[in-house]
Parts: structure tokens; sequence; C-alpha cells
């Protein structure tokens, strides 16, 4: 990352993941916690969301990402880091970009959780079988 590039951080979350995002115009080079993009997510489905803001905007390859992203699995962790590179490119043009993102509902926190275990049954919805006698 070159140090006269502008800085655009930003953090998202989805599930129990929290992702925070450096961003920097440049090449399209993606590092997640110190790995290369590709080896991070195998898979085209969880790169193509990682990478769902740019295209929406049409800015693939136009900026570097630096991403720190923790908890969760690999499908919560691109939802996060989707939602933080959203959030940084409003602070690049938010005038143009805030109506195309939020069309495409790239703007909204996926507040979907687990629910938590209860006391008295084995889950969180679950229950004990019931006998009568």
């Amino acid at each position: 990352m070159s140090s006269t590039a502008t800085l655009h951080t930003a953090t998202g979350r989805r599930k129990t993941a929290v992702a925070r995002v450096w961003m920097t115009e440049g090449t399209g080079e993606i590092e997640i916690n110190g790995l290369a993009f590709e080896e991070y997510f195998p898979t085209i489905q969880l790169q193509n969301e990682v990478l769902r803001p740019f295209q929406e905007v049409n800015l693939v390859n136009k900026f570097d990402l630096k991403v720190v992203v923790k908890g969760s699995g690999h499908q919560g962790q691109s939802g996060a880091i989707k939602l933080a590179v959203s959030r940084a490119l409003l602070l690049v043009n938010e005038e143009e970009f805030r109506p195309i993102l939020k069309a495409a509902g790239l703007l909204t926190r996926d507040s979907r959780m687990k629910e938590r275990k209860k006391p008295g049954q084995p889950g969180a919805r679950k229950r004990f079988q019931f006998s009568k006698r």
C-alpha cells in the first residue's frame, strides 16, 4: 500500500464475525488475515460475496484491501467483509454510491444470530420429552 493514497477504514459484522477493512486506491490486491484472498476464501461463491460491493459500483480492481476478520465461520466472515467494504466505499463517494449500494441491500447489517440456549431445556427451542405418567 502506498503512503500517498487515501486510506478508508470501516467495520462490518455478521453472526459473530467482525471484520475491519483498510481500503486504499490500488490494483485490486486483497489480503485477509495475512493470507491471499483466493487462499482464505477457496470457493467462488465466497469470493463473489466479498467482491459484490465493487461490482455494484463498477470499481473492480481499483482498490487494495487489508482485512482483519475474527469469529464465526467462512460464511459469516464473508458477510462481515462485504458490509465493511460497502461502508468503506461510502467514504469514497457517498452521494453517488449510497443509492446503488442501498438498492442492492449491501448497507443493511444482517442481524440474524444464533439464539441462546435456555435453562431447563436441551437447546434454544427444543424441550425435553413430556411424560404424562
